[in-house]
Parts: structure tokens; C-alpha cells; sequence
């Protein structure tokens, strides 16, 4: 018996069978001692005899024992019989060609012997031994889980040669392989292990790499090989029943712009800094180069290597006494030398220089009109450069400083493309690295190259068809998030400076990946901060296929079955993505397309990308029906068209409209393709003009220094100018009036300068307070015409002072309090209450209009009193006239109402007009200064010109008693009773000037 636990050794024998016959059951053996050599190839067991010999084969089982190896399993040899002439036969010959040794979970590991491999056909349906994977044989060792299928075979002369046409690549040339076989050749499989990585790269078409194969004949081509390309390029392919490899060696020099200098020039003064170091850094090759500076007298040479590359340091000990070119030059034989400069300026007694800086970088004195170079800080590549000017004045900064993370991963996906690599396992890796640098990002280059990243990834999953697992699209998706947020898109201006297109550019890759998901991953959900994906399969029967996100605004898509039916056919797999990017419309270009015209528009926030993919295959062609909410003016349903802008995109209403909804308000979106969308309204931001920003903060500014001196002046004067009620009413109204709109002022300036572009706590404490402040300002406004219609309709109703004051407090304080409050609890939760990119209510939703609507019926209010006080005036009473201070005061509220109101009617009128006007920016100019202005227009029409309070001025500071100033403080109640008679002294006394 066979213990399967126990190691066993079959052996597959070839016997030659000689003229005369051994009995085939006499058992073999081997001794421990004897080793290999007791079976070894060819071996004769028995020579006597002559006459011809046959080949056959035979497979003889022993169990392994502690000193002999005795036959545990043998079968006899099935022969012909012999005939009556013909002679016995004998054994001959025995060879062993296979060994296999059976594990403890019953694996067998079998091993061929030299000269030996297991056939093309077992190779590929049998797991290779792990210790025998890096041997450089093909088939030597293989593992069977069940029974063993047969033994290695005899292996035929190598049927090919792998042609090179020049082991040694010149910049600019085409590598060529080609496999030269006289057998018929399959599975070609071509692989590259570069001179850095013994790993192996499998190679396929690509911008770079050319593979055919053409009637068993098979050849590869290389265009503009660069170091990437360097090392040994090996075929695996099948012939005569036989998997073969073949490899040759390929090296390619060294360019010039692989060569990297440090710094690249230099300008140094010698009483300063009279010695100074270069470096001449390049990669390692599989060429053998020598590497010198020239000159090098007094200085120090040496050498440092570092992982991929060596560095060649050149330390001058000695300032050179005139400018001085120092040279690195790389010697390899055979190929002509590869020099790289650098010029070295030397500062003489009089030159312009600027000095040393030490502030972020230290920046030695340089001489005017050269550069001074740094080398980027951290874990980063590239240089920083600062120019000194001919004057002798440092200029700005300027670096393309990139994370080294970041940069590996945009080369590698770069070798990717070309043709290195399968996408199906590279693109996953690649993207699971990519998110987890995305928070080294902390320059414009790193965005650059990070977006570049997943753009070439997009690329390659496109152009091979790849289709993406459910983990790979997750990081996708968190990398866009993350990308989106605030932080990182803060560096989105000075990227897009450098690549306007890089918004579109990235919406394209994301809208490409994310249509790649398996359909084995669906459905598939996704959603983050600023990103949302569900994606679905279609299965009969058909209904119409709905979404919706819970975005701000919320949105609901929907394509009706009637578009979805002639894909969903023949068992086709049909699959629908919905995906939702949040704050990635305002990083687009402000590109608008034909009929749009060039207004200041702005999107919802948001924008939705669907795609249908049928049979592997994105379908452009469907109705979708899309919900973007309520919206508060003209919508234009447009998509972003790649394009427009000479492929730099744009947006476009091509084939979209816009029609109201059935059930509710909101307008909805009608396209007849697939694509990114979005809507387009005038009303949800100002245009961004710094002009404009730069004559808000002017004006509130000197609003708010208007109002101080406006609150200053009452309260040096408040005594003197409320010798009645009337008087207290009017100016305490003005008071609280411009307590409210300086304490709005302020915070609208705090937020618009210290909160840009972000909704957090501060944010939504400063838009509330605007907006209480605010409507308290137009409250108090309203406050005081009432206070005048009562005045002028009511004239012998007496009034408690103390009770109007109580009223103006709640109608000024409270009722403002209330409607806020209202706002910010019913918008609020629906993330309605901040709008997009501002600490101010949204226009979308209705939260902006608990502030217009108030503000609109109080400058309605207003007007209604100011045309009752025109008419009133225009048919006087005919009793006798109240006293004059009593007129005073009633032609101080009336000249107060006449100018604020209209002022105040004026401003808001034009933000209305704003909110509609879709050609021209003068409106918002208007808008702005007559806005910002509020404060100075109450200082001078509502406080200084009020003879009152310049009477209290003088008296204060002059200490002179201007004529006719003793007015009795009883003239109240003497008005009124005046009134009752009516005259044509009242009349006369209040057409005079107070």
C-alpha cells in the first residue's frame, strides 16, 4: 500500500527493449545511497542479447523509505506476443523525467528533469510550483490537485530566434522585434522587464507599441523608446505542443533632457558666498556610463547614488575671478558625449545685485537680471526660481513644485497608455495610490497632475474597453470628492490659469469612468459631500426609470420606457448611472455657446450626468426628463458641450428646453441625448467683477463711518432735539435706524471679505444677522411713516409716549426677529437657506423672498404716506398755525420720509432689476453705490441738515444763542387744537422754510 501522506517519486520510464526478454515484473529498486545515478538518463540495464529494440514507456510508483526505496507499484508491459520467430527481448534502457512529491493535502508537485517540460496544453491548466517561478524555464514544475494527467515530455530543438534591429536604440528610432520560427507559432504574448524592476510588464497596442501577428509569425515595434523602454524584452508564445521563451536585451542612451542640473544658472558675489556646489543628477541605465565636471580645478568631486539615479557633485572651493561655464559631460563607448551647462555669474564691485532674502527661502545675492534657483521643499520635485530685476528688486515667486506620490502615479499612468501594463489590474491600483495622495495636494502642479492622473486613466479605459469593479469606481468617486472640496478647490484659480480647460477635461474623464462599472458590481450606490452615484441594471418588463437625490436643490431625473425599449432586446445587459457633482459648475470654464448669448449666469450647484451603456456599448440618444427644483426667474436647461471652445467646453441648450411641471411650481429640463446637465439663471449670483466687490466695500466702508459720526452726533445733541413727542418719535427712529443698518453693514462687509466661498457656522450667523439687521432698518423705516400718517390723519388723538415707544420697538425689533427666525427654521433643514458661494439667503427656494417681500411693502407703505403728506399739505387748515417749533418738527419728518424712502425704494427697485436683467452690468453698478451709500444718505438728509441738531451743534461748540430759539415746550397739544380750526396762517407758516 501507498500512504499518501509519505513522499513518493513516479518516475516515467522509457525502457528500450532489447533481443532477449527479462521478466517484466522483476521488481527495480534504488538505494538512498545510490541516489540519481541508480536511474539516471540512458542508463543500460542489460546489454546481452542483439536483434531490435522497440521504445515504449511505463509509469513505476516508489515509496520513499529511510534507507531503500523499494518498488511499491508497478504494472507489467503490455506487449505484442511473440511469434514463433521472433526472439526474446530484454530491458535495456530506463530514463526518469519526472519526480513529484504529494503534500499532505494530497497536491502532487511534479518536477521535469533537464531536457524535460510539461506539454503547452497541462501547462495551461495547472498552477506553476511557487520556488520554480523565477527558474527561467517554462513548464518545469507544475501542481495537480487531483490525479496526475501525464509526465513531462522530451523537449524539441528551440524552433525560433527573437531578431533585434539594433540592441542599442538611438533617440528617435524604432525598436523592432520580430520572432523568426519556421513553425507555426500560437498565443504570442510579449513581455518587458525594464532595467529598474525585475518585475514583469506584460505589453499590448498602445500610442507607443505596435504588436502584430500575422499567419504565426509575430513582431513588436517601439516608437521614440526613452529609458522607460530600456531592459529585456521577452516572447512567450506555443509551438510543437510546447510553451517557449525567448529574450533579448535592449538598452537606450541617455538624453539630454534626462540629464538634471542643479542649479541651472547661477550668479554669485565672492565676498558673500565664495564657494558654492552643483549637481548633475541622471537615471540609472543597463548602459555603463562615466560621469565628469569640467572645469574642476580647485574643487571636489563626488559621486552619490540614489534609488534609480546617481548625482555627480561638483563643490567649488574657490570663487572663479570672471564668469565661468562649467560643463557635466557622460561618456558611454560607443556613443558620442552628452554635456549639460551651467553658467556661473560672478558679482563685480559695482553690478546691480539683489540682496540676500531669508523670508520663506533663502535666496543668496544674485545678480540683476539673472534667476536664483531653490530646490522645492519636502517631499516635492521640481525647482522654485526667483528673478531679480535690472533694478536690482526681487520679483514674485515662481515654482512648479509637484508631490514625488503624485508625479510616480501620473508617469505610471502615462507608461500605462503607451502600451505597459493591463489596464484591468493597473487602472484600479493606480487609483487606489491616487486617493490616498490627494491630500498631499497643496499646489497648483499637484491638482494639475492630479486631474491629468485620472484623466489618462479615463483614456485608457475607454480606448481598451476596461470595465471597472466596484472598489476602483469608489475611489474614483472619492477622489473627485475630494478634489471638490473646499480646501483643495481653492487652488482650482491658479491651475486654471496655467489650463483653462482642466474643469472640462476632468468632467469628461469622471462622466468616462464612471459609466465603466461592471455590470456583475450593479447595482451600485455611492454618495459623499459632493458627489452621488447610483447606477442599475434594466431588466424586463420595462417601466420608466426614476431618480432622486437629496441635493440642494433637490433633483429628480426620469427617462421614460418608450427611449429605454430598443436598447433592452435579445438579452442585451442594459445599465443606467446617474451621477451628481456637487460645486463642480462654478469650476468650469464660463464658456456659453450659441443663442445663450455672454451674460453673468450661474448654475444650481450641481450637475447631473447620465448614462446608459447597452451591450458594452454608452448610448448618446435617450429623452430624460429632469426636476431641478423651484427655480425663481428664466431657466435655460443646458449640457456641457466638450466641444465647443476648440474642445475647451462650453455650455449649450442644443436639443434641451425647458417647460413647466405638471405637479408643482418648478420648471423642468427636457433634453434628447445624454450628457452632463445643468440650468443656467441670471438671478443666483453678481456678476464677479472686482470693480464692483471693490466699490461695495468702498461704499460700506463710508457708510459705516457715516453712520458712527451719525450716532456720535445724537448723542451729543439728543436733548436739545427732542423737546416734543413728535421730535422724540422722528429721531428715535432715526436712532434705531442707524443702530440696525450699521450693525448690517458690518457684518455684510465681514462676511463678503473674511467668509468667502464657504457655508459653515460663521457663515449662516452672519447671513441671519444681515438679514434681522436689515429688515429692522426698513421696520424702522415704516415705523416712522406710520408715526407721520397718524400725525396728519388723527390730529386730536393724543398718543402716550410711552406707548408709541413701546409699538416702534416691536414693530422694529420683534417683527423682524420673527420673520428671520421664520427663514432660517423653514429653510434651513431643506438646505435652502444660504446661497451658493455667499453668507446670504438663496434666491432659490423662496428664503430670499421673506426679505424682498417686506422690503417691497414697505417702500409701497412709504410712497402711500408721502403722496397722504403731499395732499394734506396742498389744503391746509384755516385756524391759526401750531408754534413753530411744532412745524419744525412735522417739516423734519417730512423732508426725512421724502428723501430716505425714495433713496431706499430706489436701491432695492434696482435689486429686483438684477435679479431679471440678463445683458447689461450697469444695473448692478447702480444698485451697488446707491446700497453702499445708505449710511452717508441718513447722516446728511436725516441728521445734519436738520436745523435742530445744527442749532444744538453751534450752541455746543460756539456757545453763541442764534435768534428765535425759545420755543415753549407745550406746543403739542396747542398744534392740535390749531388744527381743529384750520387757517391760512398754518398753511403759510408751513410752506416757510423751518
Amino acid at each position: 500500500m501507498v500512504r499518501p501522506a509519505a513522499p513518493r517519486l513516479l518516475l516515467a520510464l522509457t525502457l528500450l527493449l532489447g533481443s532477449t526478454v527479462a521478466p517484466t515484473s522483476q521488481p527495480v529498486s534504488k538505494t538512498e545511497g545510490q541516489g540519481q545515478a541508480a536511474a539516471g538518463p540512458g542508463q543500460q540495464l542489460d546489454r546481452s542479447g542483439a536483434g531490435e529494440s522497440v521504445l515504449v514507456s511505463v509509469f513505476v510508483e516508489l515509496e520513499l523509505s529511510d534507507k531503500i526505496w523499494p518498488l511499491a507499484h508497478s504494472r507489467a508491459l503490455a506487449l505484442p506476443p511473440a511469434s514463433a520467430t521472433s526472439c526474446p527481448r530484454n530491458l535495456t534502457g530506463l530514463v526518469i523525467t519526472t519526480d513529484c512529491n504529494v503534500s499532505h493535502t494530497g497536491h502532487s508537485r511534479c518536477a521535469c528533469r533537464p531536457g524535460y517540460q510539461w506539454s503547452a496544453r497541462l501547462c495551461s491548466s495547472s498552477t506553476p510550483c511557487p520556488s520554480h517561478s523565477h527558474s527561467g524555464q517554462l513548464c518545469d514544475c507544475r501542481i495537480f490537485s487531483h490525479s496526475i494527467p501525464g509526465y513531462c515530455q522530451t523537449l524539441p530543438p528551440v524552433p525560433g530566434n527573437l531578431s533585434l534591429n539594433s540592441q542599442l536604440q538611438m533617440p528617435g528610432n524604432m525598436l523592432n522585434l520580430a520572432l523568426l520560427t519556421t513553425q507555426n507559432v500560437t498565443n504570442p504574448k510579449w513581455f518587458l522587464r525594464r532595467t529598474e524592476n525585475s518585475k514583469l510588464i506584460p505589453l499590448r497596442s498602445g500610442p507607443q507599441v505596435s504588436l502584430s501577428f500575422h499567419q504565426g509569425q509575430a513582431s513588436l515595434s517601439i516608437s521614440r523608446p526613452s529609458q522607460h523602454w530600456a531592459g529585456e524584452y521577452l516572447i512567450y508564445f506555443e509551438a510543437q505542443g510546447f510553451a517557449w521563451k525567448l529574450q533579448q536585451v535592449v538598452k537606450v542612451p541617455l538624453q539630454k533632457a534626462e540629464v538634471a542640473l542643479f542649479p541651472e544658472e547661477l550668479s554669485i558675489s565672492c565676498t558673500a558666498s565664495p564657494s558654492f556646489q552643483l549637481s548633475c543628477c541622471f537615471p540609472s541605465t543597463n548602459l555603463v556610463y562615466t560621469a565628469a565636471w569640467s572645469p574642476r580645478e580647485g574643487s571636489h568631486v563626488s559621486l552619490l547614488n540614489r534609488t534609480g539615479s546617481q548625482c555627480l557633485l561638483l563643490d567649488v572651493q574657490r570663487c572663479p575671478e570672471a564668469d565661468t561655464t562649467y560643463t557635466c559631460v557622460l561618456e558611454s563607448q560607443g556613443l558620442a558625449p552628452l554635456r549639460r551647462s551651467v553658467a556661473v555669474a560672478v558679482i563685480q564691485d559695482g553690478d546691480d545685485a539683489c540682496p540676500e532674502d531669508f523670508s520663506a527661502v533663502a535666496w543668496n545675492v544674485t545678480k540683476a537680471g539673472h534667476a536664483a534657483q531653490a530646490p522645492c521643499p519636502g517631499n516635492k520635485a521640481g525647482m522654485v526660481k526667483r528673478f531679480c530685476g535690472p533694478d536690482g528688486a526681487w520679483g514674485p515667486l515662481q515654482h512648479n513644485c509637484t508631490d514625488m506620490g503624485i508625479l510616480a502615479l501620473y508617469d505610471e499612468a502615462r507608461l500605462l497608455q503607451a502600451g505597459q501594463g493591463k489596464p484591468d489590474q493597473r487602472v484600479p491600483q493606480i487609483l487606489e495610490r491616487l486617493q490616498e495622495r490627494v491630500e498631499a495636494a497643496s499646489s497648483p502642479s499637484d491638482l494639475l497632475k492630479l486631474l491629468s492622473t485620472v484623466e489618462v486613466l479615463a483614456e485608457v479605459v475607454a480606448e481598451d474597453r476596461t470595465t471597472l469593479k466596484p472598489s476602483a469606481l469608489e475611489d474614483l468617486l472619492t477622489i473627485t470628492d475630494k478634489v471638490l472640496d473646499t480646501n483643495i478647490s481653492s487652488l482650482w484659480t491658479p491651475a486654471q490659469a496655467q489650463e483653462p480647460s482642466m474643469g472640462s477635461d476632468f468632467l469628461l474623464a469622471v462622466e468616462t469612468l464612471a459609466r465603466s462599472l461592471s455590470p456583475k458590481g450593479q447595482p451600485f450606490f455611492f454618495s459623499s459631500s459632493s458627489v452621488r452615484l447610483q447606477s442599475q441594471l434594466l431588466e424586463p418588463p420595462l417601466a420608466d426609470y426614476q431618480i432622486s437625490f437629496s441635493t440642494q436643490p433637490p433633483l429628480r431625473a426620469r427617462i421614460p420606457r418608450y427611449s429605454l425599449t430598443p436598447w433592452v432586446r435579445n438579452g442585451t445587459t442594459v445599465s443606467v448611472t446617474s451621477l451628481v457633482l456637487q460645486n463642480l459648475d462654478r469650476l468650469l470654464p464660463s464658456n456659453y455657446g450659441q443663442g445663450l448669448g455672454g451674460p453673468h449666469y450661474a448654475t444650481p450647484g450641481l450637475v447631473l450626468v447620465i448614462s446608459i451603456m447597452a451591450g458594452g456599448k454608452a448610448i448618446t440618444r435617450a429623452e430624460v426628463i429632469m426636476d431641478f427644483g423651484q427655480t425663481d426667474g428664466a431657466l435655460h436647461c443646458v449640457f456641457w458641450d466638450h466641444n465647443l471652445f476648440q474642445h475647451a467646453g462650453g455650455w449649450s441648450d442644443r436639443g434641451c428646453q425647458a417647460r413647466a411641471a405638471n405637479d408643482g411650481p418648478a420648471t423642468q429640463c427636457i433634453c434628447q441625448h445624454l450628457t452632463a446637465f445643468s440650468t443656467l439663471m441670471s438671478h443666483h449670483t453678481v456678476p464677479e467683477d472686482p470693480v464692483l466687490e471693490l466699490l461695495t466695500q468702498v461704499g460700506l466702508g463710508a457708510s459705516i463711518l457715516a453712520l458712527l459720526v451719525c450716532l456720535t452726533v445724537y448723542r451729543l445733541v439728543w436733548r436739545a432735539v427732542v423737546r416734543n413727542k413728535v421730535a422724540f418719535f422722528r429721531h428715535a427712529a432715526l436712532f434705531n435706524m442707524a443702530i440696525c443698518l450699521l450693525a448690517a453693514d458690518t457684518w455684510y462687509l465681514a462676511g463678503s471679505v473674511f467668509l468667502p466661498r464657504t457655508h459653515n457656522l460663521l457663515c449662516l450667523v452672519t447671513a441671519f444677522l444681515c438679514h434681522f439687521f436689515y429688515l429692522c432698518t426698513f421696520f424702522w423705516m415704516l415705523a416712522q411713516a406710520l408715526l407721520l400718517a397718524h400725525q396728519l390723519l388723527f390730529v386730536f388723538h393724543q398718543l402716550s409716549k410711552h406707548l408709541i415707544l413701546a409699538l416702534m420697538v416691536i414693530l422694529g425689533y420683534l417683527c423682524p426677529l420673527g420673520l428671520a427666525g421664520a427663514a432660517l427654521g423653514l429653510y434651513l433643514p431643506r438646505g435652502q437657506y444660504l446661497r451658493e458661494g455667499q453668507c446670504w439667503l438663496a434666491g432659490k427656494g423662496g428664503a430670499v423672498y421673506t426679505f424682498v417681500g417686506p422690503v417691497l411693502a414697505i417702500v409701497g407703505v412709504n410712497g402711500l404716506v408721502l403722496a397722504m403728506t403731499v395732499l394734506k399739505l396742498q389744503r391746509p387748515s384755516l385756524s391759526e398755525g401750531p408754534s413753530v417749533e411744532k412745524r419744525q418738527a412735522l417739516l423734519g419728518v417730512l423732508k426725512a420720509l421724502f428723501i430716505l424712502t425714495p433713496i431706499f425704494g430706489i436701491t432695492w427697485g434696482l435689486g429686483l432689476v438684477t435679479m431679471l436683467e440678463e445683458a447689461s452690468a450697469v444695473p448692478h453698478y447702480i444698485f451697488v453705490i446707491l446700497n453702499s451709500s445708505q449710511g452717508v444718505f441718513i447722516l446728511l438728509f436725516g441728521c445734519l441738515t436738520d436745523k435742530k441738531v445744527q442749532e444744538a451743534l453751534r450752541k455746543r461748540f460756539c456757545h453763541t444763542q442764534p435768534p428765535n430759539s425759545d420755543i415753549s415746550l407745550n406746543t403739542n397739544e396747542t398744534y392740535i387744537s390749531e388744527q381743529s380750526k384750520g387757517g391760512s396762517q398754518n398753511a403759510s407758516s408751513l410752506s416757510s422754510p423751518p
